[in-house]
């Protein structure tokens, strides 16, 4: 039998793990440690919500008090505004003269306030215990305190553009080239007026025969704006309604009330619509295949005729000649009133086609292209 003992066996693997260990962790390159991230903690995140929190709050404060007029030193100032001002000029002379802090502020209020269009030639007295909203009132076009040179202007019902033009020029409003300038060129924040420009034509329709007072050499396009802005005015919520249930589109309605406005100024409005939708809608059953043959129109496209129409004249190329050209002509020949807009939207319901002045001085219609042709034939007729 071997003298081998149990016991030291035993101890010898026991060595010998150990030994095997410690070698295993020699040969093994040792674990490199990570770096931890930094990261905000909860306090820091809080401090520095904070601290940008506080910052805004500070900038908005300050524009506050200059937006409303809080602890503003007194102070009162004489501003003149002429025609050369812009908004960007205004708030350089509040901000020059102590009444305002923070000039692009103010404009940028201006712009939301409209102030463009309310802002008017004149001296005024301001203080700072006015804020943003009372100085562009005590600026406005209608204050009392105004002492700049003024003049009342009536326009007509059915006055085109240009006469709308040589009226305001007569006046002093602006020259003639200015405010044509303007009227072919300028910016009108409004989507029925046509961004094309060149042509004092997109703005017909659109200056709303009124009374109106204007300042002497007063900026031509923010006079022509204020005559835009009552026709907006004027087509309030109930009118657009009914422009949409019309099935035409403001545009062509206001064509329509031009054309009416054009051909009568007499009761007789209501009864010229309806001819002249019934000749819209013509498909050739009574003889007009969509035809207006609307006098006025093809004058609008001879602004120097004189005279009665001729036949020469009914060949004219223009889109305007409605003896040529079916349907609606390119843009309202006129600025029609209240009452000729409410009449395209209202026409009476009749059979007419055809319609011709009397020497009774009223038109008289016809429902056949053979009851208009005696008329034309009779003595009856103005010729």
């Amino acid at each position: 039998m071997s003298d081998y003992r149990n016991d030291e066996t035993a101890r010898w693997d026991a060595q010998q793990v150990r030994r095997d260990a410690g070698r295993r962790t020699e040969q093994q390159p040792p674990h490199r440690r990570r770096r931890r991230r930094r990261r905000f903690s909860g306090v820091q995140y809080t401090l520095f919500i904070l601290v940008v929190s506080a910052i805004l709050a500070g900038i908005g404060w300050l524009l506050l008090n200059d937006l409303c007029a809080f602890n503003k030193k007194a102070v009162t100032a004489t501003v003149e505004i002429t025609s050369e001002d812009d908004i960007g000029s205004v708030a350089a002379k509040l901000k020059d003269d102590g009444l305002i802090e923070y000039k692009w502020f103010f404009r940028l209020f201006a712009s939301f306030a409209h102030a463009q269009d309310k802002i008017g030639i004149g001296t005024y007295e301001l203080n700072t215990d006015m804020d943003y909203r009372a100085l562009i009132a005590a600026m406005h076009n209608a204050s009392g305190g105004l002492n700049g040179e003024t003049v009342k202007v009536t326009i007509p019902e059915g006055y085109t553009v240009s006469q709308i033009i040589a009226l305001l020029a007569k006046d002093g409003v602006n020259t003639e080239a200015a405010l044509t300038d303007a009227a072919e060129n300028g910016t009108f924040s409004y989507d029925y007026i046509s961004t094309e420009t060149g042509s004092i034509s997109r703005l017909e329709g659109y200056l709303f025969p009124d009374t109106y007072e204007f300042y002497v050499n007063e900026k031509p396009a923010a006079a022509l704006n204020r005559l835009i802005k009552n026709f907006d005015s004027k087509m309030d919520a109930n009118l657009l309604a009914e422009v949409k249930k019309s099935g035409y589109s403001l545009s062509e309605i206001v064509t329509i009330a031009s054309l009416i406005e054009k051909e009568t100024s007499g009761t007789d409005q209501t009864r010229i619509s309806s001819v002249i939708y019934n000749r819209l809608k013509d498909k050739g059953s009574h003889g007009t295949y969509g035809m207006l043959g609307i006098d006025a129109s093809l004058l609008y496209a001879l602004p120097d005729h004189a005279g009665a129409i001729t036949k020469a004249d009914k060949e004219t190329d223009s889109p305007y000649n409605l003896y040529k050209n079916a349907g609606l002509p390119p843009t309202p020949i006129a600025n029609p009133g209240l009452t000729a807009i409410k009449a395209a939207l209202n026409p009476d319901a009749t059979d007419y086609y055809y319609y011709a002045l009397g020497k009774d001085g009223t038109h008289h219609f016809f429902e056949t292209y053979d009851e208009h042709v005696n008329f034309l034939n009779s003595s009856e007729y103005a010729g």
